[in-house]
């Protein structure tokens, strides 16, 4: 083999190489990529359920106070009715 054989050769085996690196390169963003988009996902997801979870303890603190509301008005008018003679 001559010198230009070998210069052919191996700037053929080197771009084989190249062309392996950049493949490999390449599986390996597209998976960095897809994982980052995982998490993105993730995370929106989990703030959306943290709001829904703070609205729905608001709604819940609300809904208690009415409750003990009605409670305090049934016990109203049970003494009332208690007062008037009738039997609650």
């Amino acid at each position: 083999m001559d010198a230009a054989m070998v210069g052919a050769l191996a700037a053929v085996l080197a771009s084989l190489f190249a062309a392996a690196a950049a493949a490999y390169g390449s599986r390996g963003a597209a998976r960095a990529t897809r994982e980052g988009g995982a998490l993105n996902g993730y995370n929106s997801l989990t703030d959306q359920l943290q709001e829904e979870r703070t609205e729905l303890r608001s709604d819940v603190a609300a809904l208690r106070a009415e409750l003990a509301a009605e409670k305090a008005e049934t016990t109203r008018l049970r003494m009332l009715v208690a007062q008037l003679g009738g039997t609650p």
